[in-house]
Formats: structure tokens, sequence, C-alpha cells
């Protein structure tokens, strides 16, 4: 792996019909599409990949999600508490502190019953399944919150999963519930404007009235928001920033990763240009050989993805 772009240094992006376009700040997801269109890709990426298994696996995951996400009915939040909470630079449905409804724990029953004695599913993944059934409300508000906080241990990746995934769900629907009108972009502008939570890539337009601007996608909520490019979106500095991709594939790879060395960390960017088809999500799974490759050359990730198990 090598060095091989330089990230162009941040500016207007000129519109093709004359005048100058401000990218959209914020686009809510849409649970209807989200989770069947992330599903429909890992099918695709699953053909002749050496994770096929496991991309297999997460497909008929984010099939699962999109049928939950079909019957979930969590309470919409309060307008008016809504638009002073993001007025006053805090996300609304901050993930560590939104009450949450019963909604999340029927969409991990939904979950559950799916993989509950179906074939293919992992050994290790068949238990956490059994022990996640037989849990206590509490227990499973508990994990929820643990996650939420980042303290479920390693050796509860299994359940980490499929709490992640109900969770997505749930904040999900509860996004698209809200009107961009009384959302702004949060002052770390790194973390998502609903949610507060962490990006999993960023998705960088090849159409529309701003072609070329980077959106990052929000791990939990499935917000995306924009984010400037040729600034690292972990420590906002611009001066040692590099592209990265594999030796050999750089020129047609819509996947690179975006090195920082004030921080020593990465991010992924998918580009719209050279795949219309790529996923944020999906293609995040996927392109897990170049997380080995910058982790192995000294960068750590700047946040985790929790499908991807230690």
């Amino acid at each position: 792996m090598r060095q091989f772009e330089t990230p162009p240094q941040a500016a207007w992006v000129g519109n093709p019909q004359g005048g100058v376009s401000t990218p959209d700040p914020i686009l809510l997801p849409d649970p209807a599409v989200r989770f069947k269109r992330t599903a429909a890709r890992l099918a695709d990426l699953a053909n002749d990949h050496p994770m096929s298994d496991w991309l297999l696996f997460l497909c008929n995951l984010s099939q699962a999600q999109h049928e939950a996400a079909q019957a979930i009915q969590p309470p919409l939040p309060d307008a008016g508490i809504v638009a002073k909470t993001a007025a006053a630079g805090m996300p609304p449905l901050a993930a560590d502190g939104h009450r949450r409804d019963a909604a999340w724990r029927e969409a991990l029953r939904r979950l559950l019953e799916r993989f509950d004695g179906a074939e293919g599913v992992p050994e290790a993944l068949a238990a956490v399944v059994a022990d996640l059934k037989g849990r206590s409300e509490a227990d499973l508000e508990a994990l929820a919150d643990a996650f939420l906080g980042g303290s479920l241990p390693p050796e509860q990746a299994g359940h980490s999963l499929f709490i992640a995934a109900a969770l997505q769900v749930y904040f999900t629907c509860l996004a698209a519930s809200l009107s961009v009108a009384d959302l702004h972009l949060l002052p770390e502008r790194n973390l998502c404007p609903c949610c507060g939570s962490t990006s999993v890539s960023s998705l960088v337009t090849a159409s529309g009235k701003t072609p070329g601007v980077r959106y990052l996608n929000c791990s939990l909520c499935s917000t995306a928001w924009n984010h400037v490019r040729a600034v690292c979106i972990t420590c906002g500095q611009s001066g040692k920033l590099a592209v990265r991709g594999i030796e050999g594939q750089e020129e047609e790879a819509s996947i690179k990763a975006e090195t920082c060395d004030d921080c020593h960390t990465y991010s992924k960017s998918l580009y719209l240009a050279k795949d219309t088809e790529i996923d944020p999500y999906a293609d995040d799974l996927a392109s897990l050989g170049l997380d080995l490759l910058v982790s192995e050359a000294g960068w750590a990730r700047h946040a985790p993805n929790p499908f991807l198990l230690g």
C-alpha cells in the first residue's frame, strides 16, 4: 500500500448551470429503503468474496432490519424539544441521553426470531441469540446502555451485533420522523447532528447540485451530514492528510482510506463516481481488507463498526 493521491484543497463546488450551489447540510434517512438497499448490496458483494459467508449472514440481518423497520412504531419526538435542543448545539436524539421506547426491544425480538434455529448461523452467534431471547427487559436495557456507552467488553461482540442492529432500526425510524428545518450541524462536526454518534464511512457524491461533496453516514441513525473534504474527521486538521488505497488498484478504487498523521487515525471514503451502486454500510463491511492494511501500517480506525466482530 502507498500514498497515491493528495486530497484536494477545500473549495466551493461549482454549479454546471452557473453560480454556486450550497450542499444540503443534513440528509435524513428513509427506513423504507435504508436497510433493504444495504441487504441488496451485501448480496452482490458476497459473490466471490473471501468473506462471502459472513456477508451473506449480514445480508440476512439487514433484510431482517428492513422488515423490523416497517413493523415498529416509535413515538414521535416532541417537535418543540427537538428544535430547542438542536438550536442549542446538541443532538435531539442523543444516544447517551435519549429515553428509549420499548419499540427498540420489539425490533430486537424480530431480529432474534429471524435467526433462532435458522440454518447457516454460526454456532457462536446461535448461542448469543438463545441468550438474548432469555434476557429480561432490564438486562436488555442494560446491554443497550453499555453498547451506546462503548462499555460492552470484546467477549460480548456477538451481543453487540444484535443490540446494534436493533438500535439502528429504532434510531433510524426516529431520525426519519424529524424535520431537517429543525436540525443544525453540531459544533463537533464529526458527530451526527441527530443522535451524536460517529460515522461509519464517508460518501462522496458524483451528481446532483453539488457533485464531489462529502457526506458522513451515521453508524446508528443512518442520517448523513455534510463534512468538508481535506479535513480529518477525527481531529479537524488538514496538514498531514493522505488518501490511500490498495497498491495497483488506486485509479479505479471506489473505496479509499483517508489517513491523518496528526492524530494517526483513518476513515474510509467511498466514491459514487467510481461505483454508482456503492452503499456506505455494505461496502464498509466488505472492504475489511483495506482496514487491515491501513491498521498494519500504523493508523487506527476513527470509530468502530459493530458489525465487524473482533
